[in-house]
């Protein structure tokens, strides 16, 4: 549950003046609301204020900065495609879970690319959908990559335009029906998924469309800031969503699912934790009351007992409660889709989202170069040897 401070106790933890705290309140870095005792009073998030506390007391040194920026610390690239703001996902201003409840990928692109004109992933070459799976997924995308375009100097629609050649190439690597409807649908038809199933599979495309700066966005603004083409910009973000602690994290989470079913709940969760291993698709740092994410999917899904079991438990043991990971891990049990359904979900959706930033980052026509903060052996003169 969220907690909210006076006035006083805000100024104590923060130790400044109150022109200092109303000032943070009206530039949207301090949460607000009015005293449920009294309405004449005001209160403040008390993790917004922590969060700034955090900060002051790193240091405001450019190396300190610089480092409290890798890991879940202050925003590093600027961008209006999306945010996480007091446990809501925002996309262009617009709450990600309210969009998902109708809106296609198709019209999620349309809106994180600021797009003129309609976006279609249509795919009309059936010979295409013979073999699909996620070795496909990065065999197509390497092929579009080695023969595509450097994005400098080129405008966005026609960047964008690549995005939505390279997205559909994925569609259908990752199991895809071909035709000319949503892909979501041709998706579903590609898994043998009824109607019902089909649009649990648009909702969560959209809900996965985007997530901030995650890992696999920066490779692929990364990329993009070397003037690479688009599709090798996806290619990057592809290669990093790879990783057991990103788009492998579902993977893992059915696994846990299926060590509870086997030792029950509690003995698998105590097997996970002893071995220093985090609960897989449980908690998440920006969503410290639960991902919404998941709370858009599940309440639609049809959740076995096995499910229910260990959701319950880990939030009796650890107070985590799931994330889309989680949420992702029971929509394959239930809808009976491939076992590696979440990753191809994650790979299909934020395919949009990593276009998005490679066409933001490349009209922005700045670099991505940090510094590397050198500690080992020094030159014989005593200065560090750097390799710029």
């Amino acid at each position: 549950m969220t907690e909210w401070l006076t006035r006083d106790e805000a100024l104590e933890r923060l130790n400044v003046r109150p022109q200092t705290l109303y000032a943070y309140v009206s530039r949207g870095r301090i949460g607000m609301k009015p005293d449920d005792a009294d309405p004449r009073r005001s209160q403040y998030r008390a993790d917004d204020i922590a969060a700034l506390a955090t900060r002051r007391d790193r240091g405001r040194s450019p190396q300190a900065i610089a480092e409290s920026a890798i890991a879940w610390g202050e925003p590093a690239i600027p961008t209006s495609i999306s945010t996480v703001l007091h446990g809501r996902l925002i996309y262009r201003g617009k709450d990600a879970v309210e969009l998902s409840a109708t809106a296609t990928l198709e019209e999620t692109a349309g809106l994180l690319w600021a797009s003129d004109r309609p976006v279609s992933f249509a795919s009309l070459t059936s010979s295409a959908a013979r073999q699909s799976g996620t070795p496909t997924a990065f065999a197509r995308l390497s092929a579009l990559a080695a023969g595509g375009w450097s994005s400098l100097g080129r405008r966005p629609a026609m960047l964008q335009q690549d995005g939505a050649a390279a997205t559909s190439a994925l569609a259908t690597a990752l199991g895809a029906a071909p035709g000319s409807e949503p892909v979501h649908i041709r998706l579903a038809q590609g898994w043998s998924v009824e109607a019902a199933g089909a649009d649990l599979i648009r909702k969560a495309l959209v809900l996965l469309a985007d997530h901030e700066l995650n890992a696999s966005t920066f490779a692929a603004r990364v990329a993009a800031s070397t003037g690479a083409p688009v599709a090798a910009c996806l290619l990057a973000g592809l290669a990093t969503l790879a990783g057991p602690r990103h788009g492998g994290a579902g993977a893992a989470a059915i696994t846990l699912v299926e060590d509870a079913e086997r030792l029950g709940p509690d003995e698998a969760i105590a097997r996970w934790l002893a071995h220093d291993r985090p609960l897989p698709s449980f908690g998440h740092p920006l969503y410290p009351e639960g991902d919404p994410r998941a709370q858009a999917l599940l309440p639609d899904l049809e959740i076995d007992d096995g499910i229910v079991h260990l959701r319950d438990a880990v939030l009796a043991a650890t107070g985590l409660h799931p994330n889309i990971d989680f949420a992702l891990a029971a929509m394959t049990r239930s809808l009976s889709l491939p076992a590696d359904a979440p990753f191809r979900l994650f790979a299909l959706g934020r395919s949009v989202g990593w276009t998005a930033h490679a066409v933001e980052q490349v009209t922005s026509n700045r670099p991505i170069r940090p510094r590397a903060c050198y500690d080992g052996p020094v030159g014989n003169r005593g200065r560090p040897i750097t390799n710029i």
